[in-house]
């Protein structure tokens, strides 16, 4: 254990090295920055259908709400009292 804690940091001045070196010539620096823009365009493209996917459900419901919908209902009722039930608390502590 205490061998692995003397060699990690010649280890990240090694990685660190190699990164250097590999990154010095005009063709590497852009295929690794090619490289790069791909990863982001794919992770950002993923990322933002999973945003589109979890929004979807809200967006509809949004603009028209079902005088049916027990759970919507109950969730504006809850939301409308809160503001009466905290005033009448602070009145009724004074």
């Amino acid at each position: 254990m205490a061998n692995a804690r003397n060699l990690s940091p010649y280890v990240l001045l090694g990685f660190g090295v190699a990164g250097v070196s590999y990154l010095s010539t005009r063709n590497n620096r852009q295929k690794a920055m090619d490289t790069l823009q791909r990863m982001k365009a794919r992770t950002m493209k993923v990322w933002s259908k999973q945003k589109l996917a979890a929004e979807m459900p809200l967006l509809e419901k949004a603009g028209h709400p079902d005088p049916y919908d027990i759970g919507d209902n109950r969730m504006v009722d809850e939301g409308a009292m809160f503001s009466v039930n905290y005033y009448n608390q602070n009145e009724q502590q004074r």
